[in-house]
């Protein structure tokens, strides 16, 4: 696959989780949650993107997130869980889009807030329509996801590279 590909890159943040008295990373998902996280899925099927490759936090409320939502795909992909994704800084998060194989055309992020948010706009060097000033007014909630789009190798994905294609929010 040559390094000028199209390549697509989904950041879809988790499902709504339950406030409780567990550890942070141990937080599962509320009622809400649970009830959106298939909704995402169906609507990540929707836009009939063939993901290569998942990578998802080790957080439970994310894993709860994709067991819920990756049944609704056509196909499921291979999916890492990264630890490297919760709690994420952008400079974290770019660094481990980076790593990804060239081989890889269309990758699905679920993680969190702040991290998925800074990197859809760090990314977003362009948008269609209003989708960038849509996604930022937002603030990226639970179960929303951004679609972008570049070309190029993963080890150059960097501020500014991409065009912001799709935003999707349950509630919105």
């Amino acid at each position: 696959m040559s390094v000028d590909t199209p390549r697509r890159i989904v950041l879809l943040r988790h499902a709504k989780a339950d406030w409780n008295d567990e550890a942070d990373h141990e937080r599962p998902l509320a009622d809400r949650g649970r009830a959106d996280a298939p909704v995402a899925g169906r609507r990540l099927a929707g836009t009939g993107i063939p993901f290569d490759l998942a990578l998802c936090s080790t957080a439970v409320r994310t894993r709860e997130t994709w067991k819920l939502a990756v049944p609704e795909l056509p196909q499921r992909p291979r999916t890492v869980y990264e630890d490297r994704l919760y709690e994420a800084s952008l400079g974290e998060l770019i660094a481990v889009l980076n790593e990804t194989s060239d081989e890889v055309s269309n990758l699905l992020v679920i993680g969190h807030n702040p991290g998925m948010h800074a990197l859809a706009d760090a990314l977003a060097g362009e948008s269609d329509a209003d989708l960038l000033p849509r996604m930022n007014r937002s603030g990226f909630p639970t179960s929303a996801f951004a679609v972008l789009t570049f070309n190029g190798s993963w080890k150059a994905v960097e501020h500014g590279v991409g065009r912001l294609v799709d935003f999707w929010t349950p509630h919105g």
